[in-house]
């Protein structure tokens, strides 16, 4: 199973990961997901076995506001950051 994401590789990493494909000849996909698997194992040796999750009751909330979309308010929230800031960053001047 794949996911389709949009990913922000800084330049001089991307420039790494894009020879390092034309040196093995494989996609660089295969080569980002290969990346990554091999650094979450390596930082998962740290990890401790158990992690406890404690729940918050937020109580409940006005009438009218579902609570489960708070994440997706905040997802979109975040993305119209990230493009304000980008398009300020743009030198094209749009």
């Amino acid at each position: 199973m794949t996911m389709r994401t949009t990913l922000t590789i800084d330049d001089d990493l991307a420039g790494i990961l894009k020879r390092k494909a034309r040196e093995l000849d494989k996609p660089f996909k295969e080569l980002v997901n290969t990346a990554l698997r091999k650094g979450l194992a390596a930082s998962l040796v740290d990890v401790p076995q158990c992690i406890a999750v404690r729940p918050h009751d937020f109580g409940n909330t006005r009438p009218g506001i579902a609570s489960d979309g708070f994440n997706q308010l905040m997802d979109e929230l975040e993305v119209e950051d990230y493009l304000r800031k980008a398009g300020q960053d743009d030198s094209t001047g749009r």
